[in-house]
């Protein structure tokens, strides 16, 4: 037990390192900088993988394939940018490599892709509420979310969740994208607009469903009305 307790106190010291510093470790093929690292970015490398793919399962293969070949070609990074990026690029080309295999008649207006190029991993999750239907509930407004997302166009989503998702600043976006900083304040501002409408558009349909009252509800109601008619003198 004191052996555990020792290694997760390690693991906690190291988890303060900073990316180069876990980097230098993972070149020595330290295992523990490379699980710090994983952990630091699998959320980041899921939800741009999955904001290409739109499918979950592909889009952990390709984090898993990003990892694999980031850390088996660790000597090409030279740190002349930031690991996050370097990382995040090797995830957009296997992502985009997939789709291009798919469908080799991509659009060029759809793919801003930028210039680079074995565990189970797990993923995290949000904690669960304690209450089922809050539970429901929040299940059916990530489902809305990520529908209305996918059904962005690609230039738009990515864009999207690499600002609102991951919150990453204009520059980085754009640097990330090959994109000019105007451009990515413009397809941020059309995706949010589109998001809306899309959010509108599946809510709006459903309108009539608000506030039911049929079924036995309504039956129980003719019910007592009819019992109240039939107390009242001028009935």
């Amino acid at each position: 037990m004191d052996a555990l307790r020792t290694i997760a106190r390690v693991f906690r010291r190291r988890g303060s390192l900073s990316d180069d510093e876990l980097v230098s470790l993972a070149k020595e093929r330290d295992e523990d900088a490379v699980r710090l690292l994983v952990r630091r970015y699998n959320q980041r490398l899921f939800r741009i993988a999955r904001g290409v793919i739109r499918d979950e399962a592909e889009a952990e293969d390709v984090v898993q394939a990003t990892y694999v070949r980031a850390f088996t070609h660790l000597d090409r990074f030279r740190g002349e940018a930031a690991f996050s990026t370097w990382l995040t690029r090797i995830a957009l080309n296997e992502a985009y490599g997939r789709v291009r295999r798919k469908r080799p008649t991509v659009e060029l207006c759809e793919i801003d892709a930028p210039a680079e190029g074995g565990q189970v991993i797990m993923f995290p999750m949000t904690p669960r509420p304690t209450d089922p239907e809050a539970a429901a509930s929040r299940q059916q407004i990530r489902e809305l979310l990520e529908a209305s997302l996918d059904r962005l166009p690609e230039a738009f989503r990515m864009v999207f969740i690499l600002r609102e998702l991951e919150e990453l600043s204009v520059e980085e976006t754009a640097a990330l994208l090959g994109l000019k900083p105007e451009t990515v304040k413009t397809r941020l501002f059309r995706a949010r607009r589109l998001m809306r409408t899309e959010i509108e558009k599946t809510i709006s349909a459903n309108f009539a469903e608000l506030f039911p009252f049929a079924g036995s509800r309504c039956a129980n109601m003719a019910d007592k009305v009819i019992a109240c008619l039939r107390k009242h003198a001028r009935w």
